[in-house]
């Protein structure tokens, strides 16, 4: 089923009021708090950013089990829902936040300069391009398209816990 022109503007609105409407918090939030903003946009960045994992591992699971069922039937149906939701109300918000918040962070603290925050930045960015491409994948399947097998879901599956790996070890261990 694809998506009207009406569809497709009303859901661009809502992610704009989104966007928007998150990035005034978090400027109202730096503006009062002043200094004492930092500890509560690390816990805010790192709460969006264990959501927006939970959601990348949990989504190509999904699609390996969904591949494995019958186009048209009642599961099948039942697991584009859960896909569906799972993208819209969990894992797109949770990286907007995520980003927004990570942004902040290192604006505040001059960050950008740093080749530990620049491998990070690339790595996140990759995440996101993975976050994207798993989004088409919900749309093909919501139409019945484009699937692929089961093997190349549970490879899909490994990419952002690698992701993860550098992106932890670059904010922890700081190697350079």
């Amino acid at each position: 089923m694809t998506a009207t022109r009406d569809e497709i503007v009303r859901r661009t609105k809502r992610a704009a009021v989104f966007l928007g409407m998150t990035a005034g918090l978090l400027l109202l939030a730096g503006v009062l708090l002043g200094d004492g903003a930092h500890p509560w946009m690390k816990t805010l960045h790192v709460v969006a950013i264990i959501s927006w994992m939970a959601g990348m591992l949990y989504l190509p699971r999904l699609f390996v089990y969904h591949c494995g069922v019958e186009i048209g039937s009642e599961t099948s149906e039942t697991f584009k829902v859960m896909e569906r939701k799972l993208l819209r109300y969990i894992i797109n918000p949770a990286m907007v936040v995520s980003w927004a918040a990570g942004l902040w962070i290192a604006w505040r603290f001059s960050l950008f300069g740093d080749l530990w925050f620049q491998v990070k930045l690339v790595c996140v960015l990759g995440l996101s391009a993975v976050h994207g491409y798993l989004a088409k994948a919900v749309a093909d399947f919501a139409r019945d398209e484009g699937r692929r097998d089961h093997r190349f879901w549970r490879f899909m599956n490994e990419v952002p816990t690698l992701l993860m790996l550098v992106i932890v070890t670059m904010v922890i261990v700081r190697p350079f």
